[in-house]
Parts: C-alpha cells; structure tokens; sequence
C-alpha cells in the first residue's frame, strides 16, 4: 500500500522512477548474451583411447573391457556406455545431476591412471574430456576448387582460412573437415621383399631410423665456433627411394627396390561434399560467453576478405549458419510480445470502455517487460532458443562408414543409444566383425516399468 500511495502522491517520482526502469532494461537488452541453448555443462565425461593398427574386436577386450570394469565402479554414474571401433575406444560417462562434474572427471582420470599399467604397450594415452554445451561448431564454411585436390585445399584451409578466422573476437577455435593431408606413402611389394629376404619391419625400421634429424653439436676452436646441423629428414619421393633399406653381403637395397613411394594423403577415409562436389569444410566453435549472432555477423564480415587471400579458382562458401535460427527465434519472440501487448490494451479498452483506464496498463505492460531485462542482466541471464540441432548444411554432406563393436552397461536402468554419422573431428569408425551387422551386448539392468528410455545423439 505504501508504494501504491507514494506514487499517487507523487505521480512525478513514479513516472522518473518507471523511466529509470525502462531506461536500465533497455541498456539490459542490449548487452544480454544471445545463444541457442542454456550455459549449463551436462555432467557427462568421454574417455578415448587410440590402439593404432588394432582390430575392433582386440580393442574391446584389450582397451574397452579393463577401462569399464574399473569406471563403473566409481559413484553417482547414471547412465555408462562404450563403442569399440578400428583402432578407437570411446567410453562415455554420464552422472548423477547433484554430482559436480569437475570432481567426477577428477574420479575418472584416477580410475583410468590405476589401470594404465594393464592396457596394451602401444596404446596411446586415454583422453579424458568433459562435454560441453559449446563445444559442437555452429558455423560451417565450404572450401571447392574445380583446379585444386583436396590436399592442396587442406593446405590452404589450414594456412590462409583457419588463422584468419581464429583471430575474430569471439572465436574459440576452427577445425578442418574432410582434410587430405600431405604425407610419404610407401607401397611395399610383398615378392621384392621374399626375394631379397626382407620383411615390413625391416622396412619401417630403416625409415624410422634415417628419416630423423638428430642434435650433431657444435665444432669450436680458439677463435671460432660452429653449430653443426644433421640434415636427416627426407623431403620428397625420389630422397625416400634412395633410402638405404639393409646392405648384408655388401649388396645394397634401397627403398625403390622394394617399394613404391608417393606423394598421396594420410588418410582417405572420410570425405566431405558441398553441393554434391569433394570439398574441405571449417567448422567454427565459438566461445562460450560470445554473444553466437554477433560472431556470426563478424565471420560473414570477414569472409570476403579472407577470399581476397585464396588462390585464383578457391571458392569460400558458408555451408551452414546457426545463429538463422537464433535471429528467427527471437524476431519470433518480439513480435509475439509486441502482439501481446496490443491484444491486451485492446481487450481492457474493450471491456472497460474508458481511455484513461486503458492508457495506464498499456503503459505499465511495456515498462514491466522491459525492466525485465535489467535484472536478467544483472543476474547473469541469457536469451536462449531451442531446437533440436544439427551441425550441417542441407546442401553438405559428411561420410564415414559408421558400423562398429558397441554395447551399453548402465548402472540404473536400461538406456537405448542410436548412433549416427555427423561432422566431428573424432575418427570415422569401420566394421568390426565380419558379420554384416556390428556386435551389441546388453548388460543386466532394471527396468523401470519395463520400458525402454531412448537415447539419441545430437537430441
């Protein structure tokens, strides 16, 4: 009662201080962060260990069977599934809502330390990573070239697109996609080897042994002194090929003798399409306080310039933009609230036929909503829009041969996972077995009104 008398009283001090509220929630408004979904990090830790070489069935009992038997005994885990690929192991995590994520990836890289002695010698070591709501990119460029392979594109992605765009404010980081990167391939031939009594290893231990550029010291003497540097890395096919493979009973073999080598990409294995046509895709992750419009708006500002910088016949292209669907959302939002506020007005002019009546509520709607942003500012909110995701474009294409050993133990109830093909920077996955379909277990778990929860990746 008193507020409602102090402002009858003084109707000046309660138009100053309406005033005062809009004048802050309008400055409110306009520093707000806009992002698509909540700045909440789902309590949800992947473990990823690499076993080169190996076969997906020798990575789930060697690397995925002595990590799970020591994971699932820590606590508050809601929910632990695992997939075994070629050469891959991914293990999954997912805790309890009230158990703090830094303290539960902390359990996690204790448990995987304790049981480091018992994983394969060549095992590389595990990768222990939280989730995290940004760390999926949102925007994606398309680097095509109809004069250009895809090697010579991946150079000029990592070279010239990549630098430019991690300098733009906001920015957190920008990986390429569907790369060829340069590498020496040697193409052994099995008779050259039978024939000369040599085998691969001997092979790959002549080239691990003097393709190396060593420390040779210096030569110093009472006046002078010179740094001495070992020319030992080999540069192109031809200096591979006169590599010196063994040279027993004074005959000497050298590398083209036994092999074939080339100038070709590392690895083929997954490819990226723009427009039906092989092209090189970015994907830019923002950072996780940047305001995901206002970056948008500085990577398709920059995008001209950085073509400036390409070679004659490169074309940069954005393949998928997520702040559309932000922008659209919150135009959505204000022109629900601007509608609102008129039905509104319009309905207590029509119920109480009185202007002056009407004029006061179509005057305190607007001050109310506006002064809403103040506080949501000064509370450290965020406008936000929903959606169930996806990191691409419909015109791109991203492929890799999905299939793979996996299997799902949860510690309280049964949980359905389907897995699906989508532009991330982890390794493509290949057939397992030999059987046409992947290897799945199901570990005993209750069920909750026997039904079964579905899970489902990027949902």
């Amino acid at each position: 009662m008193k507020l409602s008398e102090t402002s009858i009283r003084r109707p000046v001090l309660a138009s100053m201080i309406s005033a005062a509220l809009v004048l802050f929630g309008a400055i409110g408004y306009t520093r707000l962060s806009v992002r698509e979904l909540p700045d909440i990090d789902p309590p949800i830790i992947s473990v990823s260990t690499v076993l080169p070489g190996a076969h997906a069935q020798v990575v789930e009992t060697a690397v995925t069977d002595v990590l799970e038997e020591e994971l699932s005994t820590i606590q508050g885990i809601r929910t632990l599934s695992s997939s075994s690929s070629e050469e891959n192991s991914q293990i999954i995590l997912e805790f309890n809502l009230d158990r703090p994520v830094d303290v539960a990836a902390q359990d996690v890289r204790d448990k995987v330390s304790r049981v480091r002695g018992r994983l394969p010698v060549d095992v590389l070591e595990p990768v222990i990573e939280k989730q995290q709501a940004d760390a999926q990119p949102f925007y994606w460029l398309a680097l095509s070239s109809p004069n250009y392979d895809l090697m010579q594109l991946s150079d000029v992605a990592d070279r010239l697109v990549k630098a430019r765009l991690q300098s733009l404010a906001g920015v957190g980081s920008a990986g390429v996609f569907g790369e060829r990167r340069f590498a020496m391939r040697v193409w052994v031939q099995p008779d050259q080897l039978s024939a000369r009594a040599l085998t691969v290893q001997d092979v790959e231990s002549a080239i691990a042994a003097r393709n190396v550029e060593i420390p040779a010291g210096r030569i110093e003497s009472t006046r002078r002194e010179f740094s001495v540097r070992s020319l030992g890395e080999l540069k192109n096919p031809r200096e591979f090929g006169e590599l010196v493979v063994t040279s027993e009973g004074g005959q000497v073999v050298k590398l083209k003798d036994v092999a074939h080598v080339e100038l070709a990409p590392e690895d083929t294995r997954s490819i990226f399409r723009y427009n039906a046509n092989p092209a090189v895709a970015i994907g830019v992750v923002r950072q996780s306080k940047a305001n995901l419009i206002d970056v948008a708006q500085r990577i398709r500002e920059a995008i001209p310039g950085i073509q400036q910088t390409l070679p004659p016949g490169v074309k940069l292209e954005t393949a998928f933009d997520g702040s559309v669907f932000v922008t659209h959302s919150i135009n959505d939002a204000r022109l629900t609230l601007l509608i609102a506020a008129i039905l509104v007005v319009l309905i207590i002019f029509v119920f109480l036929r009185n202007l002056r009546a009407t004029i006061i509520p179509g005057l305190a709607i607007p001050a109310s909503i506006i002064s809403t942003f103040a506080i949501m500012y000064f509370l450290g909110s965020r406008s936000t829009t929903s959606r169930c995701s996806r990191s691409r474009s419909p015109s791109a294409s991203w492929s890799t041969t999905p299939s793979s050993c996996s299997r799902t133990p949860t510690g309280t109830r049964r949980s359905c996972t389907r897995r699906r093909s989508r532009p991330r920077s982890t390794a493509p996955t290949r057939s397992a077995l030999p059987s046409s379909r992947p290897r799945s277990r199901w570990w005993p778990c209750s069920r909750r009104s026997g039904s079964c929860a579905a899970r489902r990746d990027g949902c």
